[in-house]
């Protein structure tokens, strides 16, 4: 019983209330805990790999590129679907005086406690294990009979030794799991941000550091640096995540093994020894481990998969079999620096986003309240707006400083291979990447198993779409990797286009409606942004790829964000006193 203390008469107690952070203010705070890692990590990645440019040919880089897109594949098609389907699972526990002193058989947990509940989630992850070796090995079967894998082989050394080292690495790398939907579920952000931050400081300290003692030993390590840092990566996480979060565990009693879980709600008789008698729900848990609705959902959930699949990492399947090494490494390399403003501040945002509305629309009767319906649609109009905000500001400068940049950091050889026009391209590509990702985020937290399904089909189709553009675009066109980045601009304008439909009937049928006119930016923004467009386009021709040349466009561009922040000077107010709205209403 717990002990009272006594109140003293001369100077009465005050009672300060303790606000519960809301559940957009902690998803606001885990998506700039995110940018935050991105941000470190990436400019420790850009470190390392301006140094390994010294000691890597384009080939090279095209190879473990290759080998990257092996391990993202395996990673993705083992988990992706399971951590979908797990964000839909509600935290509203049934946490009655009367389920306290209900006592589950020996080793089992309770599932309608807040502890069965992340339990469920715990199991479910585990089985993303067994599906990473079953892919691990056969997709990388699939790789070696692929002609791309056997000229690769011929031509550099410790190939097939770095491929079963990055099966390996991810394999492992899924061990981690449990960790991770535990800490994506509890919206412990800093958890995963110290875990990933320790793990990629690791794997760049590792493969920087081996690439340069074989160039100085004059050994020929190929592609193995790569491999060793990657398995260094995925034991590193996996240590750091069990380590912060196996306390966790057991003071909210529940465990990060695989362990059964009780439910009864219905009257089917299980017995579990001669004097208890217990009324067990098995329709709700498979042989009780596995929530079978999250289970069925992952199965939906994993078909769109595959097609996301390949419409995500289809360019770099695409190139593999269309282009040389050389090429690969160019359109890798262009790539790498285009897709560092998605990986920095897009990505952060759409996992959180995500997070957040599977949350806030995830319900036990399956119908969201009106209030739910009109916050959620005011978070996503807001998101959307500042996405626009920010393709404004891509698109203005970007096609122009882009390659310029590119000339300064990477050197005047990599400039003058191609990839300066690929990464003044990617910057069309850009915009489109950031409002798919927030579309489709809140898709995923409100479709149905059918309405699933429906989208799979639709992603397929858009999947050969993007396919049938590639090859014009390669093939007929003859626009190297410029024709890759096009193709995906297409696709995903597609996407964009469903998912916005989607979004227009879900909020209809809820008796709400997206409002588009409160998207479009300021006449004067865009006016600002066309002539700034203007300007850069005529200056571009006359550059010779000095620094002279960065100076005149990053003068222009001053002067755009100065009549971009004058034009728009409200909405920005408006998000500086809603972060500091939320900053204040986190502490106690």
């Amino acid at each position: 019983m717990e002990k009272i203390q006594p109140i003293s008469m001369d100077s009465p107690p005050k009672l300060e209330p303790r606000t519960k952070p809301s559940l957009l203010t902690t998803s606001a705070g885990g998506a700039s805990l995110l940018i935050g890692l991105q941000v470190g990590s990436r400019a420790l990645t850009f470190v390392v790999n301006q140094i390994l440019l010294r000691y890597l040919s384009p080939a090279l880089l095209g190879i473990s590129t290759q080998l990257e897109v092996y391990s993202i594949t395996v990673l993705f098609f083992a988990r992706e679907s399971l951590r979908v389907s797990i964000q839909r699972q509600t935290d509203n526990s049934q946490d009655e005086p009367h389920l306290r002193d209900e006592k589950p058989p020996k080793g089992h947990v309770n599932g309608r406690t807040a502890a069965g509940k992340t339990q469920a989630i715990v199991n479910l992850a585990y089985v993303s294990i067994p599906l990473g070796v079953i892919f691990a090995i056969g997709f990388a079967w699939l790789y070696l009979l692929s002609d791309v894998a056997q000229t690769a082989s011929l031509e550099t050394t410790h190939f097939h030794s770095a491929l079963a080292i990055y099966g390996f690495a991810a394999i492992w790398e899924l061990f981690a799991e449990p960790c991770f939907v535990v800490a994506q579920y509890k919206s412990q952000f800093k958890i995963r941000a110290a875990s990933e931050a320790i793990a990629t400081l690791l794997r760049c300290l590792t493969t920087c550091g081996s690439a340069i003692w074989a160039s100085r030993t004059s050994r020929d390590l190929g592609i193995l640096p790569f491999a060793i840092g990657q398995a260094l990566y995925a034991l590193s996480l996996w240590l750091v995540y069990n380590w912060q979060l196996w306390s966790m565990a057991s003071v909210e009693d529940f465990s990060m093994k695989p362990t059964p879980i009780f439910s009864r709600f219905s009257l089917i008789f299980n017995y579990i020894n001669t004097s208890d008698l217990f009324y067990s729900d098995t329709s709700a848990y498979i042989l009780s481990y596995f929530s079978r609705p999250l289970l069925a959902l992952s199965a939906s959930i994993f078909v769109q998969s595959i097609v996301k699949h390949v419409l995500t990492q289809g360019d770099t399947f695409l190139i593999a079999y269309l282009a040389s090494p050389v090429d690969q490494g160019i359109y890798a390399l262009a790539n790498n620096y285009g897709g560092l403003l998605a990986r920095l501040i897009l990505q952060p945002v759409e996992e959180s986003s995500r997070n957040y509305f599977g949350k806030l629309l995830s319900t036990v009767d399956g119908l969201p309240s009106k209030e739910t319906i009109t916050k959620a649609k005011a978070s996503l109009s807001s998101l959307l707006r500042a996405y626009v905000l920010l393709s404004v500001c891509v698109l203005s400068v970007g096609p122009t400083i882009a390659p310029l940049l590119l000339n300064l950091v990477a050197g005047p050889r990599w400039a003058a291979s191609g990839a300066g026009e690929v990464l003044a391209t990617y910057c069309y590509y850009v915009p489109l990447l950031a409002v798919n990702g927030v579309t489709e985020a809140f898709v995923s937290s409100v479709a149905t198993e059918s309405e699933v399904n429906r989208q799979s089909l639709w992603m397929l189709a858009f999947s050969a779409g993007f396919g049938g553009g590639a090859f014009v675009f390669l093939r007929l066109l003859q626009l190297g990797a410029q024709g890759l980045v096009w193709a995906n601009v297409l696709n995903m304008a597609f996407r964009i286009v469903w998912s916005t439909a989607f979004i227009t009937s879900f909020l209809g049928r809820h008796g709400s409606t997206l409002g588009f006119r409160q998207l479009v930016p300021q006449p004067s923004t865009v006016a600002a942004a066309v002539g700034t467009y203007a300007i850069l386009a005529r200056l571009q021709l006359g550059f010779d790829g000095g620094i002279f040349d960065l100076l005149k466009s990053g003068s222009i561009a001053l002067i755009f964000a100065a009549i971009f922040i004058a034009g728009e000077r409200r909405y920005l107010l408006e998000c500086y006193q809603s972060i500091r709205g939320d900053a204040k209403q986190k502490k106690p």
